[in-house]
């Protein structure tokens, strides 16, 4: 059992590369192939990495790329305060003199999260409280990939870039192909992400830019305050010099809230309590698509523009296809938009 053990946490840790309080005068570079391996963590504050990238509270002088296969991989965390990722690259409190791209191949993958506060990652790209010195750009192919977070404050993000609480010197780019995958969050106050975007209480001098493929996917959020985002692009408290662009196709998707206080997004781009210098665009394919919200105060919105409490100092455009699609609203208080903007 022990030459087992030694030699899995082996197989873990070169498939990986992870930085944590260091200075880097130089590039980071992972190129791995973990095709049919399975990454698990189980038991409390465990973290499991396949064909990763992580920099935490470091100093890069030069850029950092992640390029990896993991093709019919596992991705699971199961207990509280798991971290899984699969072909991610996850830049946490640290300056970074370049750019950060992550390349991931995760076709028929599995990216589960089960317990409380656990995060599972599968081909996305995340900067939280950095300077990023150039452009973050994601590119990524999760079809027939599973995304499913299970539980409380879990989340479970696929073909996505995340920016927190950051400053980012260049364009933030997304571009992930999810056709035929399952983005799904099950219990309270969980948040699952697909083919998007999201940018909160940051600075981007640069445009941003999401281009997902989500072709017959589906897109579930199911219990109390839990987010689901498909195709989408969010900006919240944050100031963006460049335009804001989001252009997905999400055919045959399904996009549903079902619960209370749940927010679910399909190919749409949403502003909120920001500052936009350039053009808010909004064009996506939805046809055939299903989005739904059932209870009290959901949200639903497909192929739409949503600005509120912001200034945009340019035009806000929306050329969305919805030919076929269902738009529902079931309940009290639930709001769905369709080929819409909207301003508040």
């Amino acid at each position: 059992m022990k030459k087992l053990l030694v030699v899995t946490t082996a197989v873990l840790l070169n498939a990986a590369v992870t930085h944590a309080g260091s200075d880097v005068n130089g590039i980071v570079i992972n190129n791995s192939s973990n095709q049919g391996s399975a990454n698990i963590a189980v038991g409390g504050g465990n973290a499991a990495r396949v064909g990763s990238t992580t920099i935490q509270n470091s100093r890069v002088n030069g850029y950092v790329e992640n390029f990896s296969n993991n093709q019919g991989s596992a991705n699971i965390a199961v207990g509280s305060g798991n971290k899984a990722a699969v072909g991610s690259t996850t830049v946490t409190g640290s300056n970074v003199n370049g750019s950060v791209f992550n390349y991931s191949n995760n076709q028929g993958s599995a990216n589960i999260a089960v317990g409380a506060g656990n995060r599972a990652s599968v081909g996305s790209t995340a900067v939280v409280g950095s300077t990023v010195q150039g452009g973050v750009s994601n590119y990524s192919n999760n079809q027939g990939a599973a995304n499913v977070a299970v539980g409380v404050g879990n989340q479970a993000t696929m073909g996505s870039n995340t920016v927190k609480h950051s400053n980012v010197q260049g364009w933030v780019s997304n571009s992930s192909d999810n056709q035929g995958a399952a983005n799904i969050a099950v219990g309270g106050w969980n948040k699952a992400n697909v083919g998007s975007t999201d940018i909160q209480n940051s600075n981007v001098q640069g445009g941003v830019m999401n281009g997902s493929s989500n072709r017959g996917a589906a897109n579930i959020s199911v219990g109390y305050g839990n987010k689901a985002n498909m195709g989408s692009t969010e900006i919240q408290n944050s100031n963006v010099n460049g335009v804001i662009y989001n252009n997905s196709n999400n055919q045959g998707a399904a996009n549903i809230a079902v619960g209370v206080g749940n927010k679910t997004t399909m190919g749409s781009t949403s502003v909120e309590n920001s500052n936009v210098r350039g053009v808010v665009y909004n064009g996506s394919n939805n046809q055939g698509a299903a989005n739904i919200a059932v209870g009290y105060g959901n949200k639903a919105n497909m192929g739409s523009v949503s600005v509120e409490n912001s200034n945009v100092n340019g035009a806000i455009l929306n050329g969305s296809n919805n030919q076929g699609s269902a738009n529902i609203a079931v309940g009290v208080g639930n709001e769905a938009n369709m080929g819409s903007v909207v301003v508040k």
